[in-house]
C-alpha cells in the first residue's frame, strides 16, 4: 500500500497536466450522470427545471476548468464561478456542482500570495452562500457553511504551501551541505597531498644528498683508491634504490582511485620511523659522515603519525649536517623517552669551519621542521652551538608507559 502512494504520488509529480486533465473528466462526468439521474426526483418534489442540453454544457463549463487548474489557476476559478454562477441563475439545484469551484479555490490558495487569496475567497464564499440560499436554507446556515467549507480548505492550502516552501527550503540546505561536504573531501585531499609532497621532499632531500656526496667521493678516488670509489658507488645504488621504493610508494598513494576498496599486497611500503634511524645513520656514515645514536629513558611504540614526525625532523637535521657541515664533521643523535615527552636532539660540531645557518623563521626546512613537531604539541629549536656546530632539539608530549 505504501509503495502504491509512493507511485501515485510520483505520477502526479511527474504529470500534474494528465492527472488534472483526467481528474475534470472524471468529476464532470460523474456530476453530469448525478445530476441526470436526480433530475427528475427534483423537478417532480421542487419544481426544478429539467436537466436538458443546456444545463449539461454550464455542468461541464463548472467542472472542465480543474484540467488547467495548475497551469492557470486564477483564469480556472473565474471559469468555474461563471459557469455556477450561470447555473444557479438559470433556476438548477446546484449543490453537485459546488465541489469544483473550491478544489480550483484551494488550487490558488496553495499558489498565491495572501491578497489574492483573499479574493478568490471573497469569490468563492458569496457563490457557495448563494446557493445556499437558493434552496431555502436560512441566511445563517447558508453563511456558516460558506465560512466552514472556504476556512477548512484555505487552511490546508495554507498549510500545504509552507510546507511546500520549507521542502524546497530543506532541498536547498541539503544542496549547500553537499556541496559543503564535497568542498570539505576535496580540502581534505589536497591537505593530504601536500603531506606526501612534503614526505617526497623529505626523501628525495635524504638520498640525494647521500647521493650527491658518494659520487663526489667515487669521482675523487676512483684512480687512486679503487675500494673507497667501489664502496662509494655501492652505497649511491643502494640509497637510489631505497629511494625509488618511498617515491614509488608515495605516488602510488597520489594514483589510487578514491572508490578503490582496498590496497593490493605490496601496493605500500611500511610508514617510516624511528626504527629506521639505524639505516640512515648507515647511510651518512657510508657517505664519511661521523655519527653516534645514544638512547636514554623506557623505550616504548610511538603513535604512528608522531613516529614519523620524529623521524623526518632527525632525517631533516642530519641531511643538513651532511650538506652543510660536510662529511668530515661529527654528529650526535640523542633520544630520551621520558614519562611524559620524548626529546630528540641532533648536534654537529660544524666541519670544516660551518657557520651557523639561517635562523629557525627562515628557510623552508626549518619551518618544515617546526610544523611538525607544532603539529603534535611539541616545540622545537635550531640554532649554532657555542661551541661551534649547529643544534636541532624538539619536545613532544607522549603517552605514559603502560
Amino acid at each position: 500500500m505504501h509503495s502504491g502512494m509512493a507511485r501515485l504520488r510520483d505520477l502526479v509529480r511527474r504529470h500534474p497536466v494528465t492527472v488534472d486533465a483526467v481528474l475534470a473528466a472524471v468529476v464532470g462526468g460523474l456530476t453530469v450522470t448525478f445530476a441526470w439521474q436526480t433530475s427528475q426526483d427534483l423537478h417532480a418534489t421542487y419544481h426544478f427545471p429539467p436537466y436538458g442540453a443546456s444545463a449539461i454544457a454550464l455542468t461541464l463549463l463548472v467542472n472542465l476548468p480543474i484540467a488547467v487548474r495548475r497551469r492557470w489557476p486564477w483564469p480556472a476559478l473565474l471559469a468555474s464561478c461563471l459557469g455556477l454562477a450561470a447555473y444557479t441563475a438559470a433556476g438548477n439545484e446546484s449543490s453537485e456542482n459546488l465541489w469544483a469551484p473550491l478544489l480550483i479555490f484551494y488550487t490558488v490558495a496553495r499558489a498565491r500570495q495572501r491578497r489574492a487569496v483573499k479574493s478568490a475567497a471573497a469569490l468563492t464564499w458569496g457563490l457557495w452562500s448563494w446557493n445556499a440560499l437558493e434552496v431555502h436554507v436560512s441566511l445563517l446556515f447558508a453563511v456558516g457553511q460558506a465560512t466552514v467549507a472556504i476556512g477548512i480548505v484555505w487552511y490546508f492550502a495554507d498549510g500545504m504551501r509552507n510546507l511546500g516552501l520549507r521542502n524546497v527550503e530543506l532541498a536547498d540546505l541539503t544542496a549547500e551541505l553537499r556541496e559543503e561536504q564535497a568542498a570539505r573531501a576535496v580540502h581534505a585531499v589536497t591537505e593530504e597531498r601536500l603531506r606526501i609532497a612534503r614526505e617526497l621532499h623529505d626523501v628525495l632531500a635524504h638520498h640525494l644528498s647521500v647521493v650527491a656526496m658518494q659520487a663526489g667521493v667515487a669521482r675523487f678516488v676512483l684512480a687512486a683508491d679503487q675500494a673507497t670509489a667501489s664502496s662509494a658507488l655501492d652505497t649511491v645504488a643502494d640509497t637510489t634504490r631505497q629511494a625509488l621504493d618511498e617515491m614509488r610508494s608515495l605516488l602510488h598513494l597520489l594514483r589510487v582511485a578514491p572508490d578503490r576498496a582496498a590496497a593490493e599486497p605490496g601496493d605500500y611500503l611500511p610508514a617510516p620511523g624511528l626504527r629506521m634511524l639505524p639505516e640512515v645513520l648507515d647511510r651518512l656514515r657510508g657517505a664519511g659522515l661521523t655519527v653516534e645514536l645514544t638512547r636514554t629513558g623506557e623505550h616504548r611504540e610511538l603513535p604512528p603519525g608522531l613516529d614519523l614526525a620524529a623521524f623526518r625532523v632527525l632525517q631533516e637535521s642530519l641531511t643538513n649536517t651532511l650538506k652543510h657541515a660536510g662529511p668530515a664533521a661529527r654528529a650526535e643523535v640523542h633520544l630520551h623517552y621520558g614519562e611524559q615527552a620524548l626529546t630528540a636532539r641532533t648536534s654537529d660540531d660544524g666541519g670544516s669551519g660551518r657557520l651557523a645557518v639561517a635562523p629557525v623563521s627562515g628557510g623552508h626546512g626549518l619551518i618544515g621542521m617546526r610544523e611538525r613537531i607544532n603539529l603534535y604539541g611539541g616545540e622545537l629549536t635550531a640554532g649554532p652551538r657555542p661551541t661551534g656546530g649547529y643544534e636541532v632539539r624538539f619536545t613532544v608530549p607522549i603517552a605514559p608507559p603502560a
